[in-house]
Order: C-alpha cells, then structure tokens, then sequence
C-alpha cells in the first residue's frame, strides 16, 4: 500500500469553517422550529365589553341585562357563564355557549333574578373557559 505523501487533507481552518456553518444552520432550525411553537402559546385572550343595555320588563324575574363584547385579542374566546350583581343583591346570570371570534363582536343575554332597580349600580362579569374574567360596571 503506497502513502501519498503530496496530497493533505483539509486544512484545519477549512474544518472549522465547515463546523461552524454546520452549528449556525441546526441552530437556526431550532430557533425557527422553536419560534412556531411559542406562537401557539403566545395567543391571547383580550375582550373589552362596549356597552350594556338594561331592559325593565313587566314581570321581575325578565328583566334582563344585555351585554354588547368586542374581542380584541389573537384567539377566540369562549364565553362559558355571564353573571351580574348590585349592591342590593340582585343577581343574574346564565349559562352562555358561544364564541365570539378573534376581531368580532357578539352580545351576552344575563337576566336577572328581581326587579332591575334604575340608579343602581351593576357589575357584569363574563367567564371564558379558559377561566379569564373580563367585568364591566355601569348604572341603570
């Protein structure tokens, strides 16, 4: 077997430009394979509630309360229970099953459990099922 003796193998300042290109691209690839991952997460639930509307019905037991959301975050929301109360201890909710899309609008119905009082103040408060409460108070 003959040596060849004229012939060199890559110089080790090729070697270690080879290994640092190699390094910086799998490590792009985690950063880009981690990057989509965090996306997933970063996703949130934002809801402003615009406006209520308070309707006094004949009977006490449907007045109601209206409740008008936007949703200003990345995600839908899912509204799960809207509740509200007064000081007085009127009370109202309801079991809500709905969506409101991620840049839409959509309007809760709560009613309550005695007669709506004008000049009172009621606190509303929705529940999404990722269990984040978004509340609003206003006066009837």
């Amino acid at each position: 077997m003959r040596i060849l003796k004229s012939k060199k193998a890559l110089s080790p300042v090729v070697a270690a430009i080879i290994l640092i290109a190699v390094t910086v691209a799998v490590s792009i690839a985690v950063a880009a394979w981690m990057g989509s991952m965090t996306f997933n997460f970063m996703e949130t639930e934002q809801m402003s509630i615009t406006s209520v509307t308070f309707t006094d019905n004949t009977s006490p037991t449907l007045d109601t309360i209206t409740v008008y959301v936007q949703n200003t975050g990345t995600t839908d929301i899912e509204i799960s229970e809207t509740a509200a109360a007064t000081g007085n201890g009127i009370t109202g909710a309801s079991t809500v099953a709905g969506p409101v899309t991620a840049g839409g609008t959509a309007s809760f119905v709560v009613t309550l459990t005695g007669e709506l009082e004008a000049g009172s103040l009621y606190n509303v408060e929705l529940l999404s099922t990722k269990g984040n409460k978004f509340s609003y108070t206003d006066t009837a």
